[in-house]
């Protein structure tokens, strides 16, 4: 019985246990399969990039303050967070990864670095 590559058609030559024809048509076929999935993932992790580069940049001694004027203005998304920390007071801090927002009165926030 002659296998056929499901994503060429083409005869399969090989071991008996091949799917495709080529990596390259394995690389097509997966890529076809999981192209959704994987664009609602590559978007959210260059959003959450973004964001903590954007942090990074404004927060170089580790613990600041800056205005939420700031922080839009360089492109900053408030949507996009990894996790949330919330102290014995409640006070809760944002976190993209490592580097972390609380917002404060007047639309400041305090940028703070987790070690």
């Amino acid at each position: 019985m002659q296998k056929v590559c499901p994503e060429c058609g083409d005869k399969i030559v090989g071991r008996i246990d091949k799917k495709f024809c080529s990596d390259g048509c394995r690389n097509a076929h997966n890529n076809n399969i999981n192209k959704d999935a994987k664009n609602l993932i590559r978007n959210i992790n260059n959003r959450l990039r973004k964001n903590w580069r954007i942090l990074e940049s404004l927060n170089p001694d580790q613990k600041t303050k800056t205005t939420k004027t700031k922080l839009i203005e360089k492109g900053f998304d408030f949507n996009y967070f990894t996790s949330t920390y919330t102290t014995k007071i409640g006070t809760i801090y944002y976190f993209v990864y490592d580097q972390g927002y609380l917002p404060l009165d007047n639309d400041f926030y305090a940028l703070v670095k987790r070690k």
